[in-house]
């Protein structure tokens, strides 16, 4: 009799697990599945994380708040993200110190379309926990110019447009694998303005990183995975400025097999989130 119930035991917990459906799965970049802990440990250690996502993935938003909860519940923390615009950091300190509304915030900051449900719960933890947020990003309209007139198109900005990038002239490679891809990507339509612009702003973020780090804290830092996949972009501009800096590069990738990543997706961060290619996008 005690055979007979075992054996149901280990057939009803059976159909659990074939029943189970993770919408994501960690690995290393050897490939190996790791736990969130695991993750999570590395980041509390690192002076910088660089999150990976894909914008309209709803696993990474929820992914990125659960993980600057949880670091910020053991270390103090900096925020900072791609979405967010230089020259709108005064709005958004103005937002973080109530001192506007997020109505005041809408019709001053240039905000993404996706911003209420992915972005503004971030923000809204910086404002609740009285933390640093770090509009990070090249305004657009510089790395336009660039986009048609290469970094040359940057002389003319005044004094006080150049405070919201860079410190001209940036280091550039355009032999990252990266940018090359870039080229490949855009074919026919391919300019050598194209991976500049890109560099552009992997250097304006990786600046005011470091520009805002602080002792004993971890800059969270959120971006398109491009920006930091394969250790280039934002991760690149941060070892030419401070080789020894410790950084911690989490890749964004969707599958419809969870149970192995692929393997050209090995090496693209520290730890790669492989998320079920099915969850439901947020635009």
């Amino acid at each position: 009799m005690k055979k007979q119930l075992l054996l149901i035991a280990l057939f009803l917990t059976g159909c659990l697990w074939a029943q189970d459906k993770p919408a994501y799965q960690l690995f290393d970049k050897n490939g190996k599945k790791v736990s969130y802990g695991k993750l999570l440990q590395a980041a509390e250690k690192a002076q910088v994380v660089l999150f990976g996502e894909y914008h309209n993935n709803a696993i990474s938003h929820w992914l990125e708040l659960e993980l600057t909860k949880d670091i910020a519940a053991q270390r103090n923390v900096v925020l900072g993200a791609e979405m967010l615009e230089a020259d709108n950091q005064k709005q958004l300190d103005s937002y973080l110190k109530e001192e506007i509304t997020q109505k005041q915030l809408d019709s001053t900051a240039r905000l993404w379309p996706n911003y209420r449900t992915d972005y503004k719960p971030l923000v809204d933890f910086a404002k609740e926990k009285q933390l640093p947020f770090i509009a990070t990003n090249i305004p657009r309209r510089y790395a336009s110019i660039v986009a048609k007139k290469g970094f040359e198109g940057l002389d003319s900005l005044t004094p006080e447009e150049k405070n919201w990038i860079a410190p001209l002239p940036i280091v550039y490679d355009a032999t990252l694998p990266g940018y090359v891809e870039m080229m490949k990507m855009m074919g026919d339509h391919a300019s050598p303005n194209m991976p500049k612009a890109q560099a552009i702003k992997d250097a304006t973020m990786a600046y005011f990183i470091a520009k805002n780090l602080k002792p004993d804290s971890v800059f969270i830092h959120y971006n398109g995975s491009y920006h930091s996949d394969h250790f280039e972009g934002i991760y690149w501009y941060l070892k030419q400025a401070t080789p020894e800096l410790k950084v911690i590069t989490i890749a964004t990738v969707e599958q419809e097999d969870l149970k192995k990543i692929l393997p050209e997706n090995y090496t693209k961060a520290d730890y790669i989130l492989v998320i079920d290619e099915d969850v439901t996008k947020t635009y």
